[in-house]
């Protein structure tokens, strides 16, 4: 494979959207189907099982991911090393966490980091709470970790830092409270709030935010409303006025990813990047 056809296949392997991919990657989805079918006809065999309402990965296409993701990986890191090497990568490296634990959580990504590049120094800032990409849209940190997909313009979505599962975070008296699990159907009917910038499909329509975090937990504790939060919540924010069930198996996780702003992807950046993957 070339290194672009590498690009689009992992990319729509882990997006399973034309889409998506092609908005990430910066090309017309033309060019990622055009891709795609080019590897299908040199290989042989089908990569992507495709219907009009999704697309999925197809068995040799799962196995073929898992081995040139491991690859390429390497191969990032590798270079992401050597460029740090060559260019000194030293100073300052600010990041931004919409959900500050995640320091804690992925501790082995910045121990990694740390590792591999001992002369820059790692800062972290706390983000705003109603919204979390405010410091990096405003040059005050150089990357952000916030929950996926990342689809603001003039912002990059980069490699995974962590994920986890979901809960619903309700009052201890709420008809929900007593649920081994909950589904996305049972947040029909409810205020549901926001925490962060949470994403699609957790994100509630209309919109409901509070200005700060103990704000929320006061109007989940007062039967105001619920609200979807990673699974870390439940040892960080435990009170006894609140409930955190968990959200079915079947729910999609919370993803914490690295972004930047487009065209400030630096070398310190990419290089905490490589540590992330």
């Amino acid at each position: 494979m070339e290194r672009r056809e590498i690009e689009i296949f992992l990319t729509l392997a882990e997006e399973l959207h034309f889409g998506r991919t092609a908005q990430r990657l910066l090309i017309s989805q033309s060019r990622v189907s055009q891709t795609i079918a080019k590897l299908e006809r040199r290989y042989g065999v089908t990569l992507f099982d495709r219907t009009s309402r999704r697309v999925e990965l197809s068995t040799v296409g799962a196995a073929l991911y898992a081995d040139v993701r491991a690859g390429h990986d390497r191969i990032e890191r590798g270079i992401a090393a050597a460029t740090a090497a060559g260019r000194g990568v030293v100073g300052i490296l600010t990041v931004g966490l919409e959900a500050p634990a995640v320091v804690e959580l992925a501790a082995p990504t910045f121990a990694r980091f740390r590792a591999t590049n001992p002369d820059v120094e790692l800062v972290f800032r706390e983000a705003g709470f109603t919204d979390p990409l405010d410091l990096l849209v405003t040059g005050e940190v150089d990357t952000t970790i916030t929950n996926a997909p990342v689809e603001e313009e003039g912002l990059e979505e980069g490699p995974l830092v962590y994920a986890e599962p979901m809960v619903l975070a309700v009052a201890r008296d709420h008809r929900l409270a007593g649920r081994s699990t909950v589904s996305l159907d049972d947040l029909e009917g409810e205020t549901v709030y926001r925490a962060g910038r949470r994403a699609a499909p957790y994100r509630p329509e209309p919109d409901h935010t509070a200005a700060t975090l103990l704000e929320l937990l006061a109007l989940i504790a007062a039967g105001e409303g619920v609200c979807p939060l990673g699974a870390h919540a439940g040892d960080y924010f435990a009170r006894p006025s609140v409930v955190m069930v968990p959200f079915e198996p079947a729910a999609p996780p919370a993803r914490w990813v690295l972004c930047w702003r487009r065209g400030h992807r630096t070398a310190r950046v990419a290089a905490l990047a490589a540590a992330a993957r």
